[in-house]
């Protein structure tokens, strides 16, 4: 149970996908504008993130492994990846007109998220089993939610106030994301016995 709680813990806030290891950098500066826009992107990039992780988990055990196919693992993980983007395009466009509509071009930026094909990446990397892939896709996608809408809160704070013509925009954006990266790297301190 413990090593449960410690991956849950260490993926939102110690290992943060965005402000950590600096995937899915992307996404993060294009819809963190809007908080409403930020929550909904960090839904779709959970279930993305969360069913491409089983998936490839079990591609990898199940398929490549076997068949000493290991060298295919990038391809066929970007192959899996694409396809659920696709399916959940179709789903929101039907399910959930506005949601489709608020993101827009931003759906298709999860298929070229590096996050979703690096938790992919990483799990097999960490030699987890099914259930700690899946804790940690679903907490990885947790601290990517997280760091989204905090950020996104940010900057919607940040149009209200008098910036500096230099700064507005990109620069005190990147200011600040350094800034929230820095506060998360607090968490690095807490240890798991």
């Amino acid at each position: 149970m413990l090593t449960y709680f410690s991956i849950v813990i260490t993926a939102i806030f110690i290992n943060n996908i965005v402000f950590a290891q600096f995937l899915g950098i992307c996404p993060f500066l294009g819809v963190s504008k809007k908080t409403s826009s930020a929550l909904g992107m960090g839904a779709a990039v959970t279930f993305v993130i969360t069913i491409a992780t089983v998936v490839a988990w079990l591609l990898q055990v199940y398929v490549l492994d076997p068949l000493g196919l290991q060298f295919l693992q990038t391809i066929v993980f970007i192959l899996v990846i694409a396809f659920l983007v696709q399916l959940l395009e179709i789903a929101m466009k039907k399910t959930m007109p506005a949601l489709y509509q608020a993101l827009g071009v931003f759906l298709p930026l999860i298929t070229t998220n590096c996050a979703v094909l690096g938790v992919a990446i990483l799990v097999i990397q960490k030699n987890f089993n099914l259930m700690e892939a899946i804790i940690y896709g679903v907490s990885t996608s947790i601290g990517f939610t997280l760091a989204l809408w905090i950020f996104a809160g940010i900057r919607e704070q940040l149009d209200l106030l008098p910036v500096p013509k230099a700064m507005k925009g990109i620069p005190v954006a990147l200011l600040c994301a350094g800034i929230l990266a820095m506060a998360f790297m607090g968490f690095s301190g807490i240890k798991f016995d």
